[in-house]
């Protein structure tokens, strides 16, 4: 375990919890449909009260996956969300007007009226998928900023990242590829929701019509995933000389990543077919209701895989496309190897938080969801 095993091994516990993420994305692609799946106040309330049991995962897994970057790779925490705030300000926002809307739209008093907080959720199923696909495409576009660790010397202005431009991470807003990745985020989560509605929902109408939503989204979401694995895999990456540690574009870099790391390919692949599977299959078998899981599991492998290689095999994860050699890497953004190994010991907890958050689930799932539940346990968002 030296410090080089280290460094990969928490860049690898991080995209596994990014792609854990991006599955729970499925409560914001949910909340996004309320006003177009649900026809009525009972079957919004189904959706609002199916989907409430889950917010909580999404949540925690986006503060987990915030506090390891944070943790591993401190250099990145400073350099994005002390650059580029405007996204991540607009993400958090995002996420807790989801909480607030959980937690209030069905308290007594409540003076803006249960739809204002619906609207919220909304705005967090929209919005909120759609920025963080934008802002991980960056991981493979680039950003503007620079990094000099010299300024770390300078004591009236010790700035070691500066951000190029006063838009603060809106600026890759302006760039296709980040829109192709920020959409089909969107049209995943949404789908998603739909495979975990089949799944979940006992009211046969709202099922019924999962099932048409589940083609109108999957189509756009397969359009727009292959339009940026395609554009990333024939453009230029961000590579690594792994001698003199220098930065510079080599052509079709993140192909080459998957070809050159036949484990992570392979699993990208198998990724990949298991998506497809479960959508395919819940579309074709019109009793068939455990495509979520195939889909599911088929998020986690794809997004882990397509983030790992932004950073394993000499790439730069967090490129500067203003100043090449400012690129982020797993060697020099991560924290030192005293603090990796005290942290990875204390990350054999995780399988037992894993198997907490499954039985938790399974608790919950015990069969299938439907208006008459709400008046047996007690708790209605």
């Amino acid at each position: 375990m030296d410090y080089s095993f280290l460094q990969h091994y928490w860049w690898f516990l991080i995209c596994l919890i990014g792609g854990i993420f991006a599955f729970l994305l499925f409560v914001q692609g949910g909340q996004s449909m309320l006003f177009s799946l649900a026809k009525d106040e009972k079957e919004r309330m189904i959706l609002v009260n199916a989907l409430g049991r889950k917010w909580e995962y999404t949540f925690t897994t986006l503060v987990t996956f915030g506090g390891a970057l944070f943790a591993s790779f401190p250099l990145f925490y400073s350099t994005s969300f002390g650059g580029a705030y405007w996204v991540w300000m607009a993400i958090l926002f995002c996420f807790v007007l989801q909480a607030v809307s959980f937690e209030f739209q069905s308290k007594p008093g409540n003076v803006y009226g249960r739809n204002t907080y619906r609207w919220f959720l909304f705005i967090n199923g929209l919005l909120g998928t759609f920025l963080v696909g934008a802002a991980l495409a960056t991981f493979f576009t680039g950003s503007d900023f620079t990094v000099n660790k010299e300024n770390m010397s300078d004591i009236i202005n010790p700035v070691i990242s500066r951000w190029g431009t006063e838009w603060h991470g809106l600026e890759a807003l302006a760039n296709p590829r980040n829109w192709l990745l920020g959409l089909a985020v969107f049209f995943l989560a949404r789908t998603l929701a739909c495979l975990f509605f089949i799944n979940r929902l006992e009211d046969q109408k709202l099922v019924e019509r999962s099932r048409k939503f589940l083609l109108y989204n999957s189509i756009p979401f397969l359009v727009f995933f292959l339009g940026f694995v395609i554009w990333a895999f024939i453009a230029d990456g961000f590579a690594v000389n792994p001698d003199t540690k220098e930065v510079f574009m080599e052509p079709h870099k993140y192909l080459n990543n998957l070809i050159e790391m036949p484990i992570v390919g392979l699993v990208f692949l198998v990724g990949v077919v298991l998506v497809l599977f479960g959508i395919g299959k819940t579309l074709l078998g019109k009793e068939y209701k455990k495509g979520v899981w195939f889909t599911g599991i088929g998020t986690v492998l794809t997004v882990c895989m397509l983030l790992l290689i932004t950073g394993f095999n000499n790439t730069a994860y967090y490129p500067s496309a203003t100043d090449l050699q400012s690129s982020l890497t797993i060697e020099n953004s991560s924290s030192s190897e005293f603090t990796l190994t005290v942290m990875s010991v204390v990350s054999i907890l995780i399988p037992f938080v894993l198997a907490y958050i499954i039985y938790a689930w399974n608790s919950l799932e015990k069969k299938p969801f439907d208006i008459k539940d709400l008046k047996d346990d007690g708790h209605v968002y």
